[in-house]
């Protein structure tokens, strides 16, 4: 009996999900100087719950946020008990005298598919920067989001791309030490340093967009971007760089957005009472996201896979406050992509990373 062609075959199933991890560092390491170093007993407990979390999200692309060593991320991957054959941090190396990230933690990938292309993205595009009040003019990420070309094991391409934004926590003004340079608990400046927030995040918000128009123009490349946004789906920031409001008005927008994972779901979609990964004042909301690219929506003639389902792992955020535990939720997706026929050209070829972006970057790490 003859074999059945590829495309008569069932789609591969593809899971991924994103975790902010809470400053993950190796112990008795300072990370940032108001905080105290992890114990080596810390350091193992952190790295027991991060395993139990990442074994039970199970998923084949894993985006995480911060992370201050990426001997931390290994470790904690061990701790899972999966197997993951790639990982990597970029700036947060400790190879070649290089012990870790400096001054901000930064963003990873973990996958146990094939590795294309991998490049961490620094500064915006020329002329995009913009003065922040009392800091000067802010021309790059605070954490660079890192872009990875994956292969599945039927030959289907797609792009991640990994994300930390900026958060809404207040900017105020530090000396060189570190030390406050203005009163935190006059309302004013508070409001300022708040400004200050808004203002980095909306225009990373902004350089993140010119990266996802670089990495969908012509191409029919599916994208995933995954990451914490520090924003919520329908806020400025996240319509900034998803676009998918122009698409009411504008149907060949498509080509060019990106849609919310859950809002791709059927009827049969848990409802959002439970889908929130974050939780401030006593108020749920979702910050950590996973946005995809037309190619998962089959609605589009273009539709190459779909979104499955998408849940919230975010039963440990009502446990009380803990170092070894994160304060956000876990995402995550699963989604289906069609096996290629032979000669199909979805995902077209691994230079799609070099020959498609051009947005004006500087390697970090990778």
């Amino acid at each position: 009996m003859p074999s059945p062609s590829p495309s008569s075959l069932a789609p591969d199933t593809l899971t991924v999900a994103t975790c902010n991890l809470l400053n993950l560092a190796l112990p008795e390491r300072e990370f940032y100087a108001n905080q105290v170093p992890y114990t080596r007993v810390q350091y193992a407990r952190k790295l027991q719950w991060l395993g139990g979390r990442f074994q039970a999200l199970n998923a084949d692309i894993l985006a995480v946020q911060e992370v201050w060593d990426e001997a931390a991320l290994t470790d904690a991957l061990a701790a899972s008990g999966l197997h993951y054959h790639f990982a990597a941090v970029p700036g947060a190396e400790n190879t070649q005298g290089r012990s870790g990230a400096n001054g901000t933690p930064r963003v990873g990938l973990a996958t146990r598919l094939k590795v294309l292309a991998l490049r961490s993205f620094a500064d915006f595009p020329a002329g995009l920067g913009q003065p922040i009040p009392g800091l000067g003019v802010h021309t790059s990420f605070e954490r660079p989001p890192l872009v990875a070309t994956l292969q599945m094991k039927h030959g289907q391409i797609l792009t991640v791309l990994t994300c930390h934004l900026k958060s809404k926590r207040p900017k105020f003004l530090l000396d060189a030490a570190g030390n406050p340079l203005e009163d935190r608990d006059n309302p004013k400046i508070a409001a300022l340093a708040s400004l200050r927030s808004l203002v980095m995040r909306g225009v990373e918000a902004t350089a993140l967009r010119c990266l996802v128009i670089d990495l969908l123009r012509h191409t029919r490349m599916p994208l995933v971007v995954m990451g914490d946004f520090n924003d919520t789906p329908d806020s400025v920031t996240t319509q900034m760089i998803s676009a998918s409001a122009e698409v009411a008005y504008d149907r060949k927008a498509r080509d060019r957005a990106l849609f919310n994972a859950y809002d791709l779901l059927g009827d049969a979609a848990l409802k959002k009472d439970v889908a929130y990964s974050h939780v401030y004042q006593g108020a749920p909301a979702v910050l950590d996201q996973i946005l995809v690219s037309e190619e998962f929506d089959p609605r589009s003639r273009h539709a190459v896979g779909d979104v499955r389902r998408v849940d919230y792992f975010n039963d440990h955020l009502h446990e009380g406050r803990d170092r070894s535990r994160s304060d956000h939720g876990f995402v995550r997706a699963l989604l289906r992509m069609r096996i290629p026929s032979p000669g199909d050209a979805a995902g077209n070829s691994s230079a799609h990373l070099d020959s498609a972006v051009t947005f004006e970057h500087s390697p970090d790490g990778v």
